[in-house]
């Protein structure tokens, strides 16, 4: 029997074993799409305890801990912060073969020292050991960036943001590129209550009054401007349930002009996914001319739970998988920008994992590239689907349809600054994918082409795609 999660932890084979220590263990970090604070890290933010670095806003654990039948007092209520870490310590030996089983232990480890299982009995001597590590100022927000190996962090803001924490983090030095990372999803939604409030504030943050379509694209570009000059290399667009209706710029004008009148009430569905192709035309094509990445994220059906959307609002774990197929969607998508040549580099991470295959036959259509890199590809198992079996699917699929050594490697997608053993797990798993081969005589065992595969999809594919 092997020792429970030892230094040769999901490696397989002595091809496995080499392939990591040697090569993908020590390779950096590009973080290229997370969630994390600005303002936290600016700030440098210091915790008091585990639950407050681990717990708060974490959907995962909070999703995990209710199919535990914790009650909500001890998740996301007036519950003191020792009690909900006892709660989630309570839940931990139930939670055999999730992710956040093996997430959990690599962090305690990791970032504490700390070789204890996660259990109620272990749970006082847990939270003591943590709380005077914390205690540390090396495990401050920043220290924690630095000390994991990240050399560049792409965070998620929204075009009206005033991206002062990333100014001030750029003009004091810090040793991260921390990039804020383009989201219009808000201005998109013209369907929606609300929606003249967002545009008025938009407005006001780009220094644009806007009135119409025209000084609408107005604010955007120097909202685009306002970006990039801080490090942007990336944008990001959640594309739910996403329909293709030809863009068409003479309706949009009046479907905006119409939103804003009624703040979302006069705007039909049909309308609004108008709106959104019109708007992906111009975003495109900026992306396109500016040599940002386009990341489109799908296949998620959000908020099914009315009661608990009304008491908790959005973002605290009751999101689900759409079952939904909607690849041709978005085949046609790419059709159109490529046509007007308004295709930029792009990612596109499906939620749902039955869309592997489709999603890497979709980038293929459209991967082809003057300057010899792929120019669509397929993003790292999105969300449910970071776990193993969901990544070394993910990775079958991508190898078998695709290019593996052209791969981009895992991002966090966390609001945890202590989520950086993720990037260690999914490195693991690919040693021991391609471990598995080379034993199996599907692939040679030549030395100098496995550390540049590993190398280039651990870091180095990402470095070169997001121009860092």
């Amino acid at each position: 029997m092997r020792p429970f999660m030892d230094q040769d932890f999901l490696l397989h084979t002595e091809t496995a074993r080499h392939l990591y220590h040697t090569y993908a263990a020590g390779q950096p970090i590009i973080d290229y799409h997370c969630h994390l604070s600005p303002k936290e890290i600016a700030e440098d933010k210091r915790y008091n305890n585990i639950t407050e670095v681990w717990l708060y806003g974490d959907h995962y654990k909070w999703r995990a801990m209710r199919s535990c039948g914790v009650s909500e007092k001890f998740i996301t209520g007036d519950a003191s912060d020792y009690e909900k870490f006892r709660a989630y310590c309570q839940c931990m030996p139930k939670l055999i073969g999730n992710p956040l089983y093996h997430w959990s232990h690599l962090e305690l480890r990791r970032f504490f020292d700390c070789d204890l299982t996660l259990n109620e009995e272990n749970c006082d001597a847990i939270w003591k050991m943590t709380a005077e590590k914390l205690a540390d100022p090396q495990m401050s927000a920043r220290h924690l960036i630095v000390n994991s190996g990240v050399q560049m962090v792409g965070t998620t803001d929204d075009p009206a943001d005033s991206l002062e924490y990333h100014k001030q983090l750029q003009n004091e030095g810090f040793a991260t590129l921390v990039a804020p990372s383009f989201r219009p999803d808000k201005g998109l939604a013209i369907g929606k209550k609300g929606i003249k409030a967002y545009i008025a504030a938009l407005g006001e943050a780009n220094g644009v009054e806007i009135t119409d379509y025209e000084t609408l694209l107005e604010a955007y570009r120097v909202s685009l401007d306002r970006f990039q000059a801080l490090g942007c290399r990336a944008a990001d667009h959640a594309l739910d349930n996403f329909r293709f209706v030809t863009p068409d710029e003479f309706h949009a004008k009046e479907i905006f002009s119409r939103a804003l009148e009624s703040d979302g009430k006069k705007v039909e569905p049909e309308e609004a996914a108008l709106f959104v192709c019109q708007m992906l035309r111009f975003f495109g094509k900026e992306y396109a001319r500016r040599g940002m990445v386009m990341q489109l994220h799908f296949g998620v059906y959000r908020n099914p739970n009315d009661r608990m959307l009304r008491q908790l609002g959005p973002d605290t774990g009751y999101d689900i998988i759409h079952g939904a197929n909607n690849t041709a969607e978005f085949a046609k998508l790419l059709n159109y920008l490529d046509g007007c040549d308004g295709l930029p580099r792009t990612i596109l991470y499906s939620l749902n994992g039955a869309d592997n295959d489709a999603v890497a036959t979709l980038c293929g259509a459209f991967t082809g590239n003057e300057s010899g890199a792929p120019r669509v590809v397929q993003g790292s198992a999105w969300w449910f689907q970071d776990r193993l079996d969901g990544m070394r699917a993910q990775m079958r699929s991508f190898a078998g349809l695709a290019s593996l050594g052209n791969f981009l490697g895992m991002l966090t997608d966390s609001r945890s600054f202590l989520s950086y053993p993720r990037h260690e797990y999914f490195r693991r798993i690919l040693c021991d994918l391609i471990g598995d081969w080379v034993e199996g005589g599907e692939y040679p065992n030549d030395e100098a082409a496995l550390a540049a595969l590993v190398k280039g999809v651990c870091y180095q594919n990402a470095k070169a795609y997001f121009n860092l």
